[in-house]
């Protein structure tokens, strides 16, 4: 047992920095060939932070683990709202914008609860090109919504974040493409490790996807999330949250269905259910006072340690 733990904390360690390297990669390649700053932010703040999940769930499909696979998307979402929203709000409580309220947010909810929908009674092909089909208008919105705005905050980050003098693209591209490079190798260390996990402990894969690799690969939006909170950056804490499940929900459904057609099994039943009354608290909380206060977060705490009897059930 003690190799599978080393294997998951290594695992999880390079998904961090290779994540982290891969954003810093595609972004400054991105300043460096004059892509607009609003594109990247959009893209960085909901694509970026998911990547890890994406990667994590594909490979877990491709090698016929669908439980796994899904579970992991699941935690995943649950962790971004339970742990990284929930653990900012404490440190800082985080106002939300009202546009995000109208715009952003109810697109997130929609994507997280389509997916759990369609992934109930097990992905396919076609509820893979159906998520697929979701998520190209709602990223027209996102970029519609982006531009008519006045200042966009993600943008400004983003743009502090990766203009850098000197930015060489060739440098770049080698930076994103070995960061992926290693990340594929760290995400099939973390599905071998966590299967392996999962049958010496008799538990199912998952409920494992959902705590283990849920969690594991939420940790660094959960730590750039705290971040944010520290530095004020209330409307980066939030997007990248929200962008992140967007993403997390409907392109990597979609991927899962795509690669490995199966049914889910009635283990990961519950949790959807869980994952949807996440999001929605979530987002009825933030629009009461347009922000996300320290009780309320705390409450969030709790329900995520209230959930985990019943996710292992």
């Amino acid at each position: 047992m003690a190799s599978e733990i080393v294997g998951l904390v290594v695992s999880l360690a390079l998904l961090a920095v290779t994540g982290d390297q891969f954003i810093v990669g595609v972004s400054r390649l991105a300043s460096a060939l004059r892509v607009r700053p609003t594109v990247v932010g959009v893209f960085v703040g909901g694509l970026g932070t998911s990547i890890p999940e994406l990667v994590v769930a594909t490979l877990a499909a491709h090698r016929r683990s669908p439980q796994l696979a899904v579970g992991s998307l699941v935690g995943s979402i649950i962790a971004n709202i339970c742990l990284a929203l929930a653990i900012a709000a404490l440190v800082a409580p985080v106002r939300v914008g009202s546009e995000t309220l109208r715009r952003e947010a109810p697109l997130s909810v929609l994507a997280v609860v389509l997916f759990g929908v369609l992934a109930a009674r097990g992905l396919s092909v076609a509820k893979g090109v159906e998520m697929l089909a979701a998520l190209a208008p709602m990223l027209g919105l996102l970029l519609t919504s982006a531009r008519h705005r006045g200042e966009d905050a993600l943008a400004d980050e983003v743009v502090e974040f990766i203009e850098k003098p000197a930015l060489r693209p060739r440098l770049e591209s080698v930076r994103a493409l070995a960061s992926l490079v290693v990340m594929l190798g760290g995400a099939e260390l973390l599905v071998t490790s966590t299967v392996d996990l999962s049958h010496r402990l008799g538990m199912a894969q998952g409920v494992a996807g959902v705590t283990l690799v849920g969690i594991g690969t939420s940790a660094p939006l959960i730590a750039s999330s705290i971040q944010g909170a520290r530095r004020g950056e209330h409307e980066l804490v939030v997007g990248n949250v929200l962008g992140g499940n967007l993403f997390i929900a409907l392109c990597g459904g979609a991927l899962v269905g795509l690669v490995s057609p199966r049914p889910v099994g009635a283990a990961t039943l519950v949790p959807l259910w869980l994952m949807g009354g996440a999001v929605a608290s979530s987002w009825l909380a933030m629009a009461r006072g347009s922000r996300l206060a320290r009780s309320e977060a705390v409450l969030l705490l709790a329900a995520y340690a209230a959930m985990l009897p019943f996710v292992n059930r």
